[in-house]
This record gives structure tokens, sequence and C-alpha cells, in this order.
């Protein structure tokens, strides 16, 4: 078989059976990320969900308070959510750092974005909040999927994915 036509059908291959698992770090791992991000974050993580949804421009980050009527929690999460968009937006990632370490991956990549190149808004949610980040640069879409990646690993206790992302999975105010 020529090389021409091996090259085009491993790319299919790789483009259309999607990898959707991310693996758990290990108890140790949890533990720590848990006890540093006690530190950074002001709502309870076991008050918590967590949910990273990858887009086709990014991705959006929620917080939700598991008790609908916690407004202590929601509260916490809006103040603590609506804080980091403007650190994010500045190219501030020092927050997610404290949490996963300097080698978190996709936090690199979006610490040398520049202002505009990553769309970053904040919205209030009934139970918590939410963060969207949308950019065309496919380098910086990566590194956010890179990222939500290496926090559904740390956070594995305390999130889950939205693989299957549509606006009627998200809150609307």
């Amino acid at each position: 078989m020529n090389k021409l036509y091996i090259a085009p059908f491993l790319l299919a291959l790789f483009i259309a059976v999607p990898i959707h698992a991310v693996e758990k770090a290990d108890k140790q791992r949890l533990d720590e990320v848990a006890e540093r991000g006690s530190h950074v974050m002001p709502f309870d993580l076991e008050k918590t969900t967590h949910i990273f949804s990858k887009t086709d421009t990014g991705g959006i980050q929620q917080v939700i308070a598991k008790d609908k009527s916690d407004t202590e929690q929601i509260n916490l999460i809006r103040s603590h959510l609506s804080a980091i968009t403007k650190e994010f937006k500045q190219g501030n990632f020092s927050n997610p750092e404290k949490i996963h370490g300097t080698s978190m991956p996709g936090l690199a990549e979006l610490s040398t974005a520049k202002t505009g190149q990553i769309k970053i808004a904040y919205k209030e949610l009934p139970d918590g909040a939410e963060i969207t980040y949308a950019t065309h640069i496919e380098k910086l879409k990566l590194a956010i999927h890179q990222w939500f990646d290496a926090q559904l690993s740390d956070h594995a206790r305390h999130a889950v994915p939205d693989h299957l992302h549509d606006s009627s999975h998200h809150h609307h105010n």
C-alpha cells in the first residue's frame, strides 16, 4: 500500500474514534488536590459538583451546588468563579497552579495566550456559575481540552465530564 493512502486512512481513523476516558488520579493525588483546593476554592467540594464540557471552540466549566437551596455554597461558587474569570482574562492562571501544580497539562499554553485570543465569559446559574472559554486558535482549544481532562482526573471525586455537550444541558437565565 502506498504511503499516501495510509496517512489519510490513519488520520480518519484517529478522528473517527473519540477517546473519552480520563484516568482518575490515584488516591494520594486526589487527597493532595482536595487539600490544596480547600485553600483556593472557598466552597465545599463535598457540597458541589464541577462539570467540564469540551466544545468545538473550547469549553464550559460549571460549578453547581448539590443542594439547590444551599445559598451559602451558591454565593461562594459565584464569588470564586467571578474572581478567577477576571484573573484568567489577564492571563493569570496562578490559582489552578496552586491546586494542580505548574506542570498541569494545558496550563502553560493558556498562560501564554495573548489578550483576546481566548474569550472568557462568566455567567451565574440558578445553582452556581459557569465560565465559558472560546477561541479559534487550534493549539489553545487543545490546551483547554487538556486542562479540562487534567481537572477531571484531579477532581475525580467532585467532577464530571459532559461529553454530550449541547445547549439543552446547560442552564439559561
